[in-house]
């Protein structure tokens, strides 16, 4: 009987048109998430010790997504959602890469991408019900991504030979399942981060945070992937400045890393360059080993008005059977000039969203977050499909939603009706 009363009592205190505050993030929200990530692992890679056939590969991470989405029905039966001027504006994106595919340029898997992209949204948007400003879905992230790593880190100990191929110039990739080294890089230096951040934060101990952060800093080591690594410390850079004022976590931990720096280029400097370099030369360096012929013959390819504007439909962020690499250049190529306003307004809007709230732990994760995929859209696609990019910018969105107010607690009609004065004399009496 009393928790009828508590309940009624919370459901009649909702103002119209008011949220009430969920009463926690149910488990089933982490299971979908973790499905998210599986899906954007992709199907491409290095050769696995086990050959896994392709369509086996893309049966699973499709499959992912269909059981992410049909969860977060489940989860979400009364299709509750929340405003997101993220999740908003890929919805328009969507609806431009539909027209764009839509001549079938680049054939019939661009309409398969378009609906592989519409139940990444649809998901996102049944997920924006527990998006409070809370730390929830960095530790769905931190975890999911470390499990990852770890099949990196097992198919290494089980052949370290294919985990280093020559193929890719001894550095690391995924033996158990297909990852390249960027792939690796990237989820390594970003639940780095991640976990650095929540340390300075104090919201994780110290043990926990070493058992993350050092296996993770040696698989990005191994990788060799300087887009990775550039992107983490200007991330943490940028990251760590937002608290300095408020934390003085933040301005110890800021004071030790600029003075490690300054050591490690001073002492390993030479090391530092061999690593960075990769066996390169002057040339493939300066030419961001060949992709800038790629962008060049990109840019200069003659196009028609419709696919400057719409571009050509998804398709697998390639021009002349070479990766383009490059999030802006290949959703200019798939999505046209609208496509590449659409993404510039996501990370506008979200850094702009990110610079109006006040100093936390959380603005700080999301600005890491933000930073870290605006600096690897350089020499990295994934910002025009579903991908971890588009990912770890939901992340960064769920970070700056406002929390939901909780509703205020009314009694029923019959516990607040009038009670005369004589009566409360009496009663007192």
């Amino acid at each position: 009987m009393p928790e009828n009363l508590t309940r009624a009592a919370a459901t009649a205190g909702t103002p119209p048109g008011a949220e009430r505050r969920p009463a926690g993030t149910p488990k089933i929200v982490g299971i979908v998430w973790g499905l998210l990530v599986l899906n954007t692992l992709g199907s491409a890679g290095a050769k696995t010790i086990v050959p896994l056939p392709r369509s086996l590969i893309q049966m699973v991470t499709m499959g992912s997504l269909v059981a992410a989405f049909a969860l977060a029905l489940v989860a979400n039966q009364r299709l509750r959602i929340r405003p997101s001027a993220y999740v908003l504006l890929l919805t328009l994106l969507l609806v431009s890469s539909v027209i764009s595919s839509a001549s079938l340029e680049s054939g019939l898997g661009a309409l398969f991408r378009c609906f592989r992209l519409a139940l990444f949204i649809g998901t996102l948007w049944l997920l924006t019900r527990w998006w409070d400003g809370g730390l929830t879905f960095v530790r769905y992230h931190i975890r999911m991504y470390f499990a990852v790593l770890g099949s990196v880190a097992a198919g290494l100990v089980v052949s370290p030979g294919k985990a280093l191929p020559g193929l890719y110039g001894g550095r690391l990739v995924g033996a158990l399942w297909p990852l390249t080294p960027p792939q690796i890089g990237q989820y390594a230096a970003v639940i780095i981060g991640l976990t650095v951040l929540l340390v300075v934060g104090r919201r994780v101990d110290r043990t926990s945070a070493v058992l993350v952060i050092v296996p993770s800093l040696v698989l990005l080591a191994l990788t060799h992937t300087r887009t990775a690594t550039l992107g983490l410390l200007l991330g943490l850079a940028l990251a760590i400045g937002s608290l300095i004022l408020t934390s003085a976590a933040a301005r110890r931990f800021f004071t030790w890393a600029v003075l490690i720096s300054v050591v490690a280029a001073v002492g390993f400097a030479s090391a530092l360059q061999t690593w960075f370099l990769r066996g390169q030369s002057q040339e493939n360096f300066s030419s961001l080993t060949g992709r800038a012929k790629v962008w060049n013959a990109l840019l200069a390819a003659p196009r028609s008005t419709a696919e400057q504007v719409f571009g050509v439909g998804l398709g697998d962020k390639s021009f002349g059977g070479l990766p383009i690499d490059n999030s802006w250049l290949a959703v200019y190529n798939e999505q046209g000039l609208i496509g590449v306003t659409l993404v510039a307004a996501i990370i506008v809007v979200l850094g702009g969203v990110a610079l109006l709230r006040p100093p936390s732990l959380e603005r700080a994760c999301a600005i890491f977050l933000i930073s870290y995929c605006a600096i690897a859209s350089y020499t990295e696609a994934g910002l025009g499909d579903a991908s971890p990019y588009l990912l770890h910018l939901a992340l960064a969105a769920a970070l700056l939603a406002a929390p939901a107010q909780a509703a205020p607690l009314v009694l029923p009609e019959a516990s607040r009706r009038h009670i005369p004065r004589w009566a409360r004399r009496s009663e007192v009496n």
